[in-house]
C-alpha cells in the first residue's frame, strides 16, 4: 500500500484513502495569523474536491484569532460588505500525512485559489518562491521555535485569568540533562509526533526558563519547510493539550523570561547544479558574494518587512535589549546578539540564521518577508553594512537599522513598502496592513495591569 508521505497525485490519493477504507479524511489550511482551520470530509465528497477543488468560506480570512471580524481598517476583500461568499480552495495531495492521534484518519493541506489567493499566506511564499525559480535558485529552510509549556488546561488558565500559571516544570535548567531526563517519556512522544507527521526535530532541548524548550526543525526545501513549520506549531499545542497540558507560543508570556523566538536558516542552491551559493572557500567566512547581497537585502528591508515576522502586539515586548531579541538590523559573524547570523561552515551547512522572527509569526509569512527581502538583495546587488562584532545592543547604531518598536509603526512601514508590493502584491499588503491596524486598535480597547497599578491612585 502506498503510504501518506508517498502521495503525489490525485490518483495516488485515491488509492491511499480506498486502501485504508477510509470514510473520512480532515482538511486544513491556515490563516492570516497561521491559525489552522479545516473540517472533515466524506471520502466522496474528498474524492470529487480532489478532481474539482471545493468551497471554503471566505471569512477565514476576514477575522482574527479570536474569530473577530476586521472592521473599519479598511479592508476590502473580505467583509460585510461582501457577504462573506464561499472560495475557492484547491487540495494538495503531496501533503497527506498520517494523523497519530486519530485511527486510521489522513490529514490534506490546502490553499485558497484565485482570486483568494492574492491574500492566501501560503500562495504569498508560492509567488516568492516562484520568483527564486525564474532566477536559477532553489530556497532551502529550517524553523527552530522555544515555546513554553504549562500544567494547566484551556480551562484552568481561563479560570486564572491567564495568571498565576503553573509552568511544566520549574527554575532555570536550560539545555537540562536532568528535566529531558526525568520526562523522557514525554519528549519521545514528542519526538515521535514529529517523525510520525513528517516534521521531524533534528535537536530538542530545555531553555532557560521554567517549562520552556526549544524545537529546531530539519531542513528542507522551502516551501515545505514552512508547511513543517506550521503543523509543528499547531500538533504540538494538540499534543500538550491531550496530555493535560498547554503549549504557548507566544512572543513573550511573561516579564520576568526572555521571549520565544522562531528563528529560519536560510540557503540558497543552484537549481540546476545543486551546488551551494553561499559557500565561498576563497572568501573571508567561506561567505560568497551573493550570501553577501542576499544578506544586505534581509539587513535593509527588516525595518519595512518588520510586522510580518513580529505581527502581534506582544511580538514587540519581547524586542528589547539583553533578552536575546535583536532590535536593529544588524549582522554578524556566529553573533547571537545580531538579527542575521552568518554561520560560516562547509558547502552543504554555509548560511544564514534569520534571528529576529518570533514564535507567534505565521511561518508562511515570516518565510516570505525573509526570501524576498534576500532575492532583492541579490537582485539589486546590494553590499550588507559594517558586520557588527561584540555586543550588538551596547553598540552605537545608524538610525536607519533601529526597527520598528511597535506593531503599528511596523504596519505602516509595510503598507508603505514598494518592495513588499512587487514581492507579494498590493492586494496582500493592503490586507495584511489592515489586519494589523486591527490588532492595534482592539489593543487600544483594553486596560493594561501596567496602567491600573501605575495610575489608579497616584495620579
Amino acid at each position: 500500500m502506498i503510504k501518506p508521505r508517498d502521495v503525489r497525485s490525485v490518483s495516488d490519493a485515491k488509492q491511499l484513502v480506498e486502501a485504508r477504507k477510509s470514510t473520512y479524511v480532515k482538511v486544513g489550511l491556515f490563516d492570516i495569523d497561521g491559525v489552522m482551520r479545516g473540517k472533515y470530509m466524506s471520502k466522496e465528497k474528498f474524492f470529487s474536491a480532489l478532481e474539482h477543488g471545493f468551497a471554503f468560506c471566505d471569512v477565514v480570512l476576514g477575522w482574527d484569532s479570536q474569530d473577530q471580524l476586521y472592521e473599519n481598517t479598511g479592508v476590502k476583500y473580505t467583509g460585510w460588505h461582501t457577504g462573506y461568499p464561499d472560495a475557492p480552495v484547491r487540495i494538495l495531495p503531496e501533503t497527506c500525512r498520517e494523523l497519530p492521534f486519530e485511527e486510521n484518519t489522513l490529514l490534506f493541506l490546502c490553499e485558497f485559489k484565485e482570486p483568494t489567493a492574492g491574500i492566501c499566506p501560503r500562495n504569498v511564499l508560492n509567488r516568492v518562491l516562484a520568483k527564486a525559480d525564474e532566477m536559477g535558485l532553489e530556497a532551502q529552510a529550517a524553523f527552530e521555535y522555544e515555546f513554553f509549556l504549562f500544567n494547566e488546561t484551556p480551562d484552568s488558565v481561563r479560570v486564572k485569568d491567564y495568571k498565576n500559571l503553573t509552568p511544566f516544570t520549574p527554575g532555570f535548567f536550560g539545555y537540562s540533562m536532568l528535566r529531558n531526563s526525568t520526562f523522557a517519556e514525554l519528549y519521545h512522544e514528542l519526538l515521535q509526533l514529529a517523525q510520525d507527521m513528517d516534521f521531524p526535530i533534528e535537536g530538542l532541548h530545555t531553555e532557560t526558563g521554567p517549562g520552556v524548550l526549544e524545537a529546531a526543525i530539519s531542513v528542507d526545501s522551502a516551501g515545505a519547510a514552512a508547511d513543517k513549520a506550521a503543523l509543528f506549531k499547531t500538533f504540538t499545542k494538540v499534543w500538550a493539550q491531550r496530555r493535560q497540558l498547554m503549549a504557548t507560543f507566544m512572543a513573550k508570556w511573561s516579564n520576568d523570561y526572555p521571549g520565544q523566538s522562531g528563528h529560519i536558516h536560510l540557503s540558497l542552491k543552484d537549481k540546476k547544479s545543486g551546488r551551494s551559493l553561499f559557500y565561498d572557500a576563497q572568501q573571508p567566512m567561506t561567505m560568497s558574494r551573493l550570501q553577501g547581497h542576499f544578506i544586505a537585502g534581509l539587513q535593509q528591508l527588516l525595518p519595512e518587512f518588520m510586522a510580518m515576522y513580529a505581527p502581534t502586539i506582544n511580538a514587540y515586548s519581547r524586542v528589547i535589549p539583553g533578552y536575546w531579541a535583536p532590535t536593529h538590523a544588524t549582522w554578524g559573524c556566529e553573533n547571537r546578539t545580531t538579527a542575521l547570523r552568518l554561520i560560516p561552515g562547509s558547502e552543504k551547512s554555509q548560511r544564514v540564521e534569520f534571528r529576529l522572527g518570533s514564535a507567534d509569526a505565521n511561518p508562511y509569512l515570516a518565510l516570505a518577508a525573509a526570501l524576498a527581502a534576500g532575492l532583492y538583495g541579490i537582485t539589486e546587488k546590494l553590499a550588507p553594512g559594517e558586520m557588527t562584532t561584540g555586543n550588538a545592543y551596547q553598540q552605537e547604531l545608524p538610525p536607519a537599522l533601529k526597527l520598528p518598536d511597535n506593531l503599528g509603526d511596523a504596519s505602516r512601514r509595510f503598507g508603505g513598502s514598494q518592495v513588499a508590493r512587487e514581492y507579494f502584491g498590493a492586494g496582500f499588503v493592503e490586507h495584511f496592513s489592515a489586519t494589523r491596524d486591527w490588532e492595534v486598535q482592539e489593543f487600544r480597547k483594553h486596560i493594561t495591569d501596567w496602567e491600573l497599578a501605575r495610575y489608579f491612585e497616584i495620579i
